[in-house]
């Protein structure tokens, strides 16, 4: 553990679901995590979504407010030791930037917006940490409030992902408005999401995997109910399902849902979880499945204890990209020591860290070649698709896209570049990238003249070249011309001396 997190003893998982949000809270002694604290709160953020796709006023209201109460129980927490991400409604929501803003004003801590896939990912890490060590394959279905996921994997390691965009909010909502029961509206969510299943059948029947595992709030409250009705011995089986599909049709409406286990803020979103579950079990020929406690939050947590011991699996995905598109492992090398060396003149006048500030560097240029295996011509625009549209476990969507930026800023016009917030030290990291590559474009082991790098001023930044090195060089001398022009484009002012 680095000595920037040794002191760290606490940490906290904060998952941002369609149905409900969640705190979970860890303490870390000698490499392990001993979960000790939780709240949640069934914010059904998912239901405040219009048929356009917008989230309600009074949907953004509740997510705020619950956030700020999570921020009163986080207060004091290090930046580092808090993790907060963000799922399907976020991912959909048409006006999910101004919530996001709001949202993390109101929790004092960033939160990532992460795809369906490495949300499976995550779940899959938070699931296997609490179970019992098998060799056997296992899979693993999360019924959230807006989205499902399906993953199959052995041990803790996941195989294979995938992310339906269904979830026990939304079918509920679409299928039983105002908690309305009939056998015509069950049998229409039974095949709705028969239908959806249907895409990504053949590698998730049961001759892929040895046992069944549910996972979030539905599983678990299914498996309760049936337990407790005396459908199973403790297990969630076809038959327990098919007598629960039964009393929901006895009741009518899920408001009059009075069955053991069933809670009340459970019930309005029972029925389109039930149909979720019933149809995966017979698409996918599941007889028994057992309900886990852990889920996306325990993974993340697992994710942020792994950070912090440097097994960042962001590091094992980059290193994965580059064999998988043949990356020249020495160039990478080359450019990213000189970017070391420039990043050490200036990093005292970035906002973001020294190290956050290193890593991105290494990233952005241990990838930013991998559009060559596309086409040379034009690769840094190949490179930057890639990395923005890839599954790249570990990274969430907003991570992809401050990665992508790097990578497509690092050659050619800046005048299509669009900048985040923290402008200036994203130009910052950008020129160190762009001079990084440029003074070693011959691909040689050569050292580099002397060259020490400036910022000035906001957008003005002055490069010392060893004195007369220019002079016989006049290739990088006419590119550094070039430089200068394309950042002069962009109100940016670069000075050589």
């Amino acid at each position: 553990m680095s000595n920037q997190n040794k002191s760290i003893s606490e940490i906290a998982a904060v998952d941002l679901g369609s149905n409900s949000f969640r705190l979970q809270l860890a303490h870390v002694v000698d490499g392990q995590l001993f979960f000790h604290d939780s709240l949640r709160e069934a914010v059904r953020l998912g239901a405040g979504l219009d048929a356009n796709k917008f989230l309600s006023s009074e949907a953004q209201q509740r997510a705020i407010d619950c956030l700020r109460r999570f921020g009163e129980r986080l207060r004091g927490f290090p930046p580092q030791a808090v993790r907060a991400v963000a799922t399907n409604t976020f991912r959909v929501a048409k006006n999910a930037s101004q919530l996001l803003a709001d949202a993390e004003a109101a929790l004092g801590f960033p939160i990532e917006i992460i795809a369906g896939r490495e949300e499976a990912r995550m779940i899959y890490v938070g699931v296997s940490h609490g179970l019992p060590i098998a060799e056997h394959k296992r899979l693993v279905i999360d019924i959230g409030g807006g989205s499902t996921e399906f993953i199959i994997g052995q041990g803790i390691a996941p195989q294979r992902m995938e992310s339906l965009y269904m979830g026990c909010v939304s079918f509920s909502l679409r299928f039983f408005p105002d908690g309305k029961i009939t056998e015509r509206a069950l049998e229409q969510a039974e095949i709705a999401a028969a239908s959806e299943i249907q895409n990504i059948r053949a590698h998730f029947t049961a001759a892929h995997w040895q046992e069944a595992v549910g996972s979030s709030g539905t599983a678990r409250a299914l498996g309760e109910i049936i337990r407790l009705n005396g459908w199973s011995e403790g297990e969630i089986t076809l038959d327990g399902l098919n007598q629960l599909r039964a009393q929901l049709l006895k009741a009518r409406d899920s408001k009059k849902l009075q069955l053991e286990g069933l809670s009340t803020d459970r019930a309005a979103v029972l029925p389109g979880g039930l149909c979720i579950m019933k149809a995966a079990f017979e698409a996918l020929g599941i007889t028994r499945m057992t309900a886990a406690t852990g889920a996306l939050r325990e993974g993340v947590l697992y994710e942020l204890l792994g950070r912090m011991e440097h097994h960042d699996i962001r590091e094992h995905t980059v290193r994965s990209f580059m064999r998988r598109y043949h990356a020249d492992h020495a160039q990478a090398k080359r450019v990213q020591k000189l970017a070391e060396q420039f990043l050490s003149h200036i990093s005292d006048q970035l906002r973001m860290s020294h190290d956050t500030a290193r890593q991105w560097l290494h990233w952005a240029i241990r990838l930013h070649e991998i559009g060559i295996s596309i086409a040379h011509s034009g690769y840094h625009k190949h490179s930057a698709y890639i990395v923005e549209n890839a599954d790249m476990p570990g990274f969430s969507r907003m991570e992809q896209e401050t990665l992508s930026l790097l990578v497509r800023a690092q050659r050619r016009s800046l005048s299509k570049i669009t900048l985040p917030p923290a402008e200036h030290d994203y130009l910052t990291l950008i020129m160190v990238m762009r001079l990084s590559i440029l003074f070693q474009r011959n691909r040689l082991d050569d050292a580099p003249p002397q060259l020490h790098l400036h910022r000035e001023a906001p957008g003005h930044y002055r490069l010392q070249i060893q004195a007369g090195w220019l002079a016989h060089n006049p290739l990088t001398q006419a590119e550094l011309s070039n430089e200068i022009d394309y950042w002069q484009l962009v109100n940016v002012s670069l000075k050589l001396s």
